[in-house]
C-alpha cells in the first residue's frame, strides 16, 4: 500500500508539470517543471523524502528498462538518421567529456570549500 501511496504523489506531481506545461507560455518540458515542483515542495516542508523514498528508488533501478522504447525508435529511424550519425557521436562524447569535468571541478570546489571551513573553524 506504501508503494501505491508514494507511486500516486509521484504521480500526481508528474500530472501537475504536465498540466503546467500546458497551460503557461513558457517552452519548458513538463518534467522540468515536475521536479521544480517536487523541489518546492521538499524546500519548503509540505513533501519528506521518506513519503516518496522507496517508490522513486524503484523508479532509478528500473530506470534503464525505460530508455528501451527510446532505444528501438532510434534503431527503426537508423536511415534518416545516418548521414548525421558520426557528428552526433562526436557531440554526445564530446558533451559527456565537459560534462563530466565540469562535475568534477564542481564537486572540487565544494569540498574544498568545507574543508577551509572546517579548518578555520579549529584554528
Amino acid at each position: 500500500m506504501k508503494y501505491i501511496k508514494q507511486s500516486a504523489v509521484i504521480l500526481g506531481i508528474t500530472w501537475v508539470g504536465e498540466w503546467m506545461s500546458e497551460t503557461l507560455p513558457l517552452p519548458v518540458p513538463a518534467g522540468v517543471y515536475g521536479l521544480f515542483l517536487m523541489l518546492i515542495l521538499f524546500c519548503i516542508g509540505v513533501l519528506r523524502v521518506e513519503q516518496v523514498e522507496e517508490a522513486g528508488n524503484f523508479l532509478l533501478d528500473i530506470m534503464p528498462v525505460l530508455f528501451v522504447p527510446a532505444a528501438v525508435g532510434l534503431m527503426e529511424s537508423y536511415e534518416q538518421i545516418q548521414m548525421v550519425l558520426a557528428p552526433m557521436m562526436v557531440i554526445c562524447v564530446v558533451s559527456t567529456i565537459v560534462v563530466m569535468v565540469v562535475t568534477g571541478k564542481v564537486a572540487d570546489g565544494i569540498m574544498g570549500r568545507k574543508d577551509k571551513g572546517k579548518r578555520g573553524k579549529k584554528a
